[in-house]
Order: structure tokens, then sequence, then C-alpha cells
């Protein structure tokens, strides 16, 4: 059986921008449907995955994944006519009579969520393809799936939260054997996913988006200045439900549209809204720290009750929410459970996988494996780089080393010399995090390495952090983890040892903290090699590891966009596969 799922509305935007003409950019993305995806399931096994930005260039983006189609295709072999099902990771028809009730979302229902338009937008780009072969999954469902059949057990608490659904903010399931059951709703009318995104617009950020960065901001507030405001808009229910009044001010068409009224709100009685422009003062840092240790204690409330009474010592998480770090480290620590495991492409763009999950699941069968590090997208034949190098001759100079330990060697030695590179090899990281594939290293001892990646290659804000890759030998020396612990995803946050704190200055957060990557030589052979390198000759196996891309840029993804991204960023050199690249005459 093979299954290609998808995930996005490509109409979602265009339809808002229609309608509401005039808004800020930022708040075209309140909104449904981004970070389009595609992932082909066969015989139940996840053979290739990738998000659409990483193709269109154009990130977070909805439209329909077309660039993704044609890759996952190409890699698995096979061609749109052997493809049993396309299934989309969402399915508003339970929810059609409510959006009927007012004549724009009845609109909106018919133009972007009904079935009809998927079929349309699936006519345009998948000629042919036979409309009772398209299929569509309840979104939490797909997310569900996504991370109960990627976890490796055969029973655990599975909860899904994110901004919302089709309708809801939180599901929580009860998973055993290919049995997925839903146990617990939580409305989109008290949705901490978008309470969060709502105060990280008005700090200034993007909605939908920047929510990140708000969890890096966050340690450098004081969380006791608005904590008052947090407990009373956010309100702990029994039976792990919550309720958040201020999502529930906006009557009009248009504030529900903007959640016009709740931001008002937040305007009058937490804090002005910020300006993207303007200097993040105290204040804001403060409302940072209140508003992520009021995502802390929900996510242990809800996922702590839950663990509880059904008596599962094992959580699986997936929706937008579970990528945040930080509550995702206060989960494993509060012993709520044995284990916790969150699925790396947590976001929308894995519900194209759960999709394709579920359906397999539904229809033919399953391998409910423990994902291994997601390098589900795209590598490139040795061809394609010599390409690029040809391409860019006249720009940069380039040195091919005979064997992947010539280049561990020599990358190693570079790192030493507290030079930044980039590291380009293999298949793409499927999800948000870049995990030895397509990755700017530097050596995490030096003072300043900090500061300068963030001023000559990310061109981000000061404030956020960088993330340590750490050879799985070597995690527990320098970070408060068991010996062997397994965080292959950079997805939770562990504390750095407190002896090793100032040894470690460019991956250790204002608070002590780290988002750690542990990294084995069986699931990530070259960067395990790379990392042993590197402690051969600085004593630790241990990098600073972060995106190759630049601010507002998807990771990159062909050799040519490594070449011409190195070439705009202060990055020092680059390793394309066995290829040392250098610019010309420097």
């Amino acid at each position: 059986m093979k299954i290609l799922g998808i995930s996005g509305f490509q109409n979602s935007v265009p339809f808002k921008r229609r309608h509401w003409p005039g808004l800020e950019d930022r708040e075209y993305r309140i909104s449904q449907g981004h970070d389009s995806a595609a992932a082909v399931v066969i015989d139940g096994k996840l053979v290739a995955a990738a998000a659409e930005e990483r193709f269109s260039r154009k990130k977070h983006t909805g439209d329909f994944p077309i660039g993704a189609i044609e890759y996952c295709l190409k890699e698995t072999g096979i061609s749109l006519n052997e493809v049993d099902e396309v299934v989309h990771g969402f399915d508003y028809a339970p929810f059609r009579a409510i959006y009927s009730l007012d004549p724009i979302t009845a609109e909106q229902y018919q133009q972007v969520f009904s079935r009809e338009a998927l079929l349309q937008v699936v006519h345009r780009y998948l000629p042919g393809f036979p409309p009772a072969r398209v299929k569509q999954v309840g979104h939490h469902l797909a997310h569900a799936a996504s991370a109960f059949f990627t976890s490796g057990w055969d029973e655990c608490l599975v909860v899904v939260i994110d901004g919302m659904g089709e309708a809801h903010s939180a599901t929580i399931y009860e998973a055993r054997d290919s049995q997925i059951k839903k146990i617990c709703e939580i409305s989109a009318s008290d949705s901490i996913g978008i309470l969060y995104s709502l105060v990280t617009l008005h700090l200034g950020f993007d909605f939908n988006s920047d929510e990140y960065k708000i969890m890096g901001l966050a340690p450098y507030g004081d969380p006791a200045r608005f904590r008052a405001f947090f407990q009373q808009a956010v309100e702990l229910l029994p039976g792990g439900r919550i309720r958040i009044p201020i999502l529930k001010l906006n009557h009009t068409r248009e504030d529900r549209e903007t959640y016009g009224a709740s931001r008002r709100y937040l305007a009058e009685h937490l804090v002005p809204p910020r300006l993207p422009d303007e200097d993040i003062t105290d204040i804001y840092r403060d409302v940072a720290a209140a508003l992520q240790e009021c995502l802390d204690h929900v996510m242990l409330h809800i996922c702590g009750h839950f663990g509880a009474t059904t008596s599962l010592r094992r959580l699986a998480m997936a929706g937008g929410v579970a990528l945040n770090c930080t509550a995702n480290g206060r989960l494993v620590r509060s012993g709520s459970f044995d284990e916790v495991y969150v699925q790396p492409a947590a976001a929308d763009d894995g519900s194209a996988l759960g999709a394709a999950l579920w359906r397999a699941a539904c229809v033919d069968r399953i391998c409910n494996l423990r994902s291994p590090v997601p390098f589900f997208g795209p590598a490139y034949p040795p061809e394609k780089i010599y390409e690029a190098l040809g391409g860019f001759a006249d720009q940069i100079e380039a040195v091919r080393f005979a064997s992947t330990h010539e280049t561990c060697a020599a990358a190693a030695k570079l790192i030493q010399d507290g030079r930044v590179i980039a590291w380009y090899r293999g298949r793409m990281e499927f999800g948000p995090r870049a995990l030895g594939h397509r990755s700017i290293l530097a050596d995490p001892g030096h003072p300043e390495m900090r500061d300068r990646i963030n001023a000559m290659v990310k061109m981000r804000e000061a404030f956020r952090p960088f993330a340590p890759a750490v050879s799985i030998e070597q995690v527990h020396e320098w970070f408060e983890v068991p010996a062997g612990a397994e965080l292959p995803y950079m997805i939770m946050t562990v504390d750095v040892r407190p002896q090793h704190r100032a040894s470690l200055p460019a991956v250790t957060h204002v608070n002590g903290s780290a988002r750690v990557q542990t990294v084995s030589r069986r699931d990530n052979r070259e960067f395990h090699l790379l990392l042993e390198e590197v402690g051969r000759l600085t004593g630790r196996e241990m990098l600073l590891n972060t995106s190759f891309n630049v601010k507002g840029q998807p990771i990159v993804n062909t050799p040519s966009e490594a070449i011409e991204t190195f070439l705009r960023t202060g990055i020092e050199f680059l390793f394309l596969e066995e290829t040392l690249v250098s610019r010309r005459g420097a």
C-alpha cells in the first residue's frame, strides 16, 4: 500500500487577503493551513517526507506541496498512478453546519476547507488522480497518529496541543496496539496555543511563526511581575481541562478574524503592544517569562491529569505547542512519566505524515518503530554538487578530501581554531531542526561565538540561544541527564552541569539550560564522527549546532542554495559532502 500524505491550505491566506484587505502582514498569519508538506508511507513505513517551504523557498508556506510531492515520488521511485491514496491532514466536513451560519464563513468553508476545494487543488496539481482515492483525516487524529506510530511503543498516552485543529486546541488519546481512542477534547476557544501566539504577536513578533522566540526570551525576565495576570487569564479546571475567558471576547466578525477584542484586552490589562522594531525592554521580557511559566503549568496540568487517570507512564506528543522545548523539559523533569517522546516534525508539516500513517493503520498495516533522526528529505548526487561548484567557480575555491574521516578531521581543526563552518551532507531533515545535515557549526567554548554567529550569519535577535550537539557517550558529563540519555531531535531543554556553564558560554542559556541534541553512531554516523574528531582536539565531543539559513529563509535544500547562503553571510568555510569550499582569495 502506497499512501501520500499532505498538509496545508493553499487558499487560506488569499481568502483572508480578499475579505480583509489592509491588515498588517503579521495579521494574515492568523489563519489556518500553514507549513504544508508531503510524506510517503509504503507498507506502513515512512520512506520520504519534506516541507514545501524547502522547495518554494517561502517560509511556512501553506501552498499545495507540489515540490515536496514531486520529491517524495522521485525518492521512492513510484509514479502518481501507483499511489493508492492521497490523504489530507484536515477534515472539516463534521463542522460544515457551523460554518454555514455566517455568509463569510460559509464562503470560507466552500473555498478553503471543503472537500470540493481540496479536490479542485488536487486536480490542478495532480491531474487525473481519482477523487475517490483522495481521503481526509481529522487534524488532531493525524497529529496523534504521527506521534504514536513513530513512538515504537505498543501503548501510551497521546497528547496533541496546538493553536487549533478544525475546532479544538487539545485532544487527548489513549493508544494501544494500532488503536487510538479519544478520551478528551479542549475547544479552540480555550486554546493555550492561540493565547501564546497572541502574546507573541503583542510583543512584536509573528503569530504562528515566532513563538520559539518568546521561549528564548523568557529566561531573561521575571515571571512574578505578570504571574497574577496569567493565573487569572488561564484557569486550570478539574479533569485536566482549562478555560481562557479572554479568547471569548471576540463577538464581531472582524474581531473573530484577528482576535481584536482579545488583543485590546492585552493592551489594556497587560502591557501596551510592542512594535516589531522597538527595543525589547524588561517589561516585555517579564511578560515572556510569565507566559512561558503559564504554558509550563498548563502542560503539566493536562498531561499529568490524564497520565494519572489512565495509569499510562509513557507520553507521546505532537502539535505545534509540543515544539516548546522548555515546557517539554519541565514535563520530563516532573516525574509524571517514565518516558516522553515528541514527534520531531510536531507542527503542521507532521500532520502530512500522520494522515498517511493513520490511513495505513486503517486499511493496511503499520510499522510502529521509533523515528530515527528524521533525515527523510532529499540528498543530491555528486554531479549536482560539482554542477553547483562550477556555477560559483569565479567566487570560490574547492578542495576535495578522499574520505569522510579526512573531511571530519579538517572540519574539526577549523572548529578548534575558532572558525564558523557550514556542514551540508546527506538527506535533508524533516521538521524545524537542523540535526547535522544542514547545519552551521562552531566551538561552544568560545565566549564571543554566540554574538559572532548572530551578527554575521544568522542576523537574528541576540537573546536567542544556540543549541549544543553532543555525542551520546558524553552527554551525561556535560548535562544533567543520565548516562546514555537519548535526545536526538533537539526538542527538549536540560540543565548544563553547573561546573561546566562558564566553559560552554555559546550554548548555555542565561538560566543555565540548553536545548541539547544527542548524536549516536547508529543514527547519525558522519556527524558522530565529526564530534569524535572535535573531541580528540578539544577534549569534548560537542558543537554549537544551528540551522543552515539566515533570518527569514528556510533551511537550505540544494547544493547551490548552500553555496549562495555561504557567500552572502559571514560563514567562513562550507563543507559540501567531502568538499571544502572557501571564498576565492580569502
